[in-house]
């Protein structure tokens, strides 16, 4: 839940994270705290001066350097309020936070109350409003109504038959693509059929990492972050810590330019949504020829993500990060390939193997993954509400066997979006539920077929490049 570094023009507060390191600081604000000086109020949640609270303040423990400062606050603090349960918490490091992420993103929400017990700050009196005005209330009333009817319907429990078999499928291939070339030898056609079995592989433990890693298999997180660990680490030979550092954040600010680190592409390489795309034609930057890149992302997006970025980059993260873990984890992929393929197609051999197979799932993973995003509205947070967040930013793909196989069922991007710890297998079962929400609020539904998605990528990047010339030329 981790957001970009932009996110502190909008709170106010700019002492709040720091009141139980500085109790001095807080002589006169009006929020009385248990080391008997008053407490600075929220004007984040208050339209008054003072904001009566029934304080319980707490060392916040929390440590940034000023870099990471999102309040502009002291150096050793930083952090911004947000509201649960009609209380006001302090997480340091931390934008936009309310209700519903926190809902959505933890399965056991005791055990994180109980590590956020020191950075509870306060309680909002009862007169005092706790709902923010750029968001729909309604909507969100009726989202949690929602949820709750799909937690009592047994939705967010996980038939783990479904992802035993999903792993015993993935580990079939793998060693099909092995038997292929041991038992046909290394000319061209086996050399190919193996690549593509590993791209297979490597695709479909993309997906089943992402159950793992998103809570969705086991009742508790040890075992979801164990099994985390070995798909993404032995079976894909990438770091959990970075899949999660960077996925969270995408959940919580989908489409959202500076804390959707999927969107990072704009403006360095694309002009991204139309919005972003005119501001960068009228401020008249130019670091691409953006009116070009619908031909240009078939070069720089599908075929090189993989094996010319995020292949480097992961051990880059690892070792910056000290994930030491990790990068065990990540050793025994290697070494597995390594003992398995050297000795059919020697070192240059399972290098040039290694690199088809990068290339190939390259091109699978990013038109799966941008295919729900892309097209959608992109534009700098505007703090709306959860739903509202994640409906703006996420379309669908017609459910069928091979596109639900094919993209992992993120082709039900707009469930998994709501319900993050929803197991795959029930998104089908909780869209018509969610369409009905949408349709009550006049929100559109999207979903199109599999080949209208793909397409839509390549159009939506050509008019926002011909709004960007537009702009840029002429604004």
């Amino acid at each position: 839940m981790m957001e970009g570094r932009r996110g502190h023009d909008k709170f106010p507060c700019s002492d709040l994270g720091a009141a139980a390191h500085f109790p001095e600081k807080l002589a006169g604000r009006g929020l009385k705290s248990h080391r008997g000086v008053p407490a600075p109020p929220c004007p984040r949640f208050s339209p008054t001066p003072t904001v009566p609270v029934k304080a319980v303040l707490g060392d916040t423990g929390g440590k940034a350097s000023p870099g990471r400062s999102f309040c502009a606050l002291p150096p050793l603090v930083g952090g911004v309020p947000f509201l649960l349960d009609h209380r006001c918490w302090v997480i340091p490091g931390c934008g936009h936070l309310d209700k519903d992420p926190f809902v959505a993103f933890h399965i056991n929400k005791g055990l994180v109350r109980k590590y956020m017990n020191s950075l509870l700050i306060g309680e909002l009196a009862p007169e005092q409003p706790s709902f923010e005005p750029t968001k729909n209330k309604e909507l969100t009333d009726e989202f949690r109504e929602l949820r709750a009817a799909v937690e009592q319907m047994g939705l967010m429990k996980a038939n783990r038959a479904f992802f035993l078999l999903h792993l015993l499928h993935i580990l079939l291939l793998d060693a099909a693509a092995w038997l292929t070339l041991w038992a046909f030898g290394t000319s061209f056609v086996p050399f190919v059929l193996s690549a593509v079995l590993l791209s297979a592989v490597q695709a479909q433990a993309g997906w089943l990492q992402h159950d793992f890693g998103h809570l969705s298999v086991f009742g508790t997180s040890r075992w979801n972050h164990l099994l985390h660990h070995f798909v993404i680490g032995h079976l894909k030979g990438a770091p959990a810590s970075w899949w999660n550092h960077m996925h969270f954040q995408h959940h919580a600010k989908p489409n959202c330019f500076r804390k959707d680190p999927d969107i990072n592409m704009h403006p360095f390489f694309f002009a991204l949504g139309k919005i972003l795309s005119v501001e960068l034609g009228k401020q008249k930057k130019k670091y691409m020829p953006y009116n070009h890149q619908h031909k240009y992302f078939f070069l720089i997006g599908p075929p090189a993500l993989l094996p010319l970025y995020f292949q480097w980059y992961i051990f880059y993260f690892v070792v910056q990060r000290k994930k030491w873990v990790d990068l065990a984890w990540m050793v025994t992929f290697y070494v597995r390939i390594a003992l398995t393929y050297v000795p059919l197609l020697g070192v240059k051999g399972l290098l040039g193997l290694f690199f088809v197979v990068r290339f190939l799932e390259s091109n699978w993973f990013v038109w799966v993954t941008q295919m729900n995003h892309i097209p959608m509205h992109i534009d700098h947070d505007q703090n709306r509400d959860w739903v509202s967040t994640q409906l703006q930013a996420t379309c669908n793909v017609h459910k069928s066997a091979f596109n639900d196989w094919f993209s992992g069922h993120l082709n039900f991007q707009i469930e998994h979006h709501l319900f993050p710890t929803m197991p795959r297998h029930n998104y089908h079962k909780v869209a018509p539920l969610v369409r009905s929400l949408c349709a009550k609020h006049g929100i559109e539904y999207q979903s199109k077929p599999l080949l209208v998605a793909f397409a839509d990528i390549v159009r939506s990047l050509k008019e926002s490049g011909q709004l960007w010339l537009d702009a840029y030329l002429h604004q």
